[in-house]
């Protein structure tokens, strides 16, 4: 589609919406097929429909008007510090441990990012076209790369390998094949089913870690706890992405713009704190933390005490 056709679509789609939002009512974000362009159109189409500047109807918003820094980066950026402390404390570096991730988007791009900086080495990529195997493992410039990937629209990671020799391009193929220490869904729903992660318990991981939402079918996610598999679920894992949207709508309440710095660390604190609570409510009498089970009551107990705080209403 051409972007005349993306804005056009946009606009009637708020057309119909604009009632219904609003900056102390309900916030949309983007998600999978909707980006920065397609939520300039959005808030664009707002602010003339209700003929008033709220720079906080819409989160993922560009920075000359209103978005956060780090939002593109923040799914990832937030996955990677739970597997950090997951890792921790199961007593384990994470620095020098290869990692198996697919996709090649934003959140994708982001775990590559973080993980690099942490010290990991990412060797995999993926696309609809199949995997990319790269040993050497992803630097700045193979990470930078991936944004061009996305960008060029063809939805294929092939070209990774003729851009990079030394790298494998692998037809048709999931990069859950691959041995690696840690693995990291970071495509899509339901990337990762039974077979793919009985590949991956065959290969003695050290976690896995749902970076894409819902990115293990039930299947997969009850061969990972039967096994006593250290994972943790996308509702846990990929909040990163969400806390930081709340992050930019802070920052657009209080008419502020915060540093690269200030936002990562809020970030690396909203993780810790999601960590904690699986931990208090999944760890078992064995020691093993049955991250799925911790979320869930964690995410129950809070609605279900603020609910009982407030009374009968």
């Amino acid at each position: 589609k051409s972007d005349a056709e993306i804005m056009r679509f946009c606009q009637a789609f708020m057309l119909e919406l604009w009632r219904c939002i609003g900056p102390d009512q309900d916030i949309p974000a983007g998600d999978v097929g909707v980006g920065g362009r397609e939520i300039g159109f959005l808030n664009g189409m707002y602010q003339k429909l209700a003929r008033e500047y709220h720079t906080g109807v819409l989160t993922g918003k560009g920075m000359t008007w209103g978005g956060s820094i780090l939002r593109p980066e923040a799914t990832g950026f937030g996955a990677l510090y739970f597997v950090h402390h997951m890792l921790e404390t199961a007593g384990i570096d994470i620095k020098g441990k290869t990692i198996a991730l697919s996709g090649f988007g934003n959140v994708a791009w982001g775990a590559a990012k973080k993980a690099t900086e942490l010290g990991a080495k990412v060797i995999t990529i993926s696309g609809p076209d199949g995997y990319i195997l790269d040993e050497a493992g992803l630097n700045d410039e193979k990470i930078e790369y991936m944004l061009e990937l996305r960008a060029s629209g063809n939805d294929i990671c092939a070209p990774y390998a003729d851009e990079f020799p030394g790298s494998k391009f692998i037809a048709g193929k999931k990069p859950w094949e691959v041995k690696a220490d840690i693995y990291l869904p970071c495509a899509t729903q339901n990337e990762l089913n039974g077979a793919d992660a009985e590949s991956i318990l065959a290969n003695k991981p050290l976690c896995v870690a749902e970076v894409s939402n819902m990115g293990c079918t039930a299947e997969a996610v009850d061969k990972f706890i039967e096994a006593k598999q250290l994972f943790a679920p996308g509702k846990a894992v990929n909040a990163g992405g969400v806390a930081t949207s709340g992050l930019e709508m802070t920052q657009n309440s209080m008419r502020m713009a915060w540093t690269a710095e200030e936002v990562d660390q809020k970030l690396h604190g909203i993780m810790a704190g999601i960590h904690a609570q699986c931990m208090k409510y999944g760890k078992e009498e064995n020691g093993y933390i049955d991250y799925v089970k911790g979320a869930n009551i964690a995410g129950f107990m809070k609605v279900a005490n603020a609910m009982m705080a407030q009374g009968i209403v």
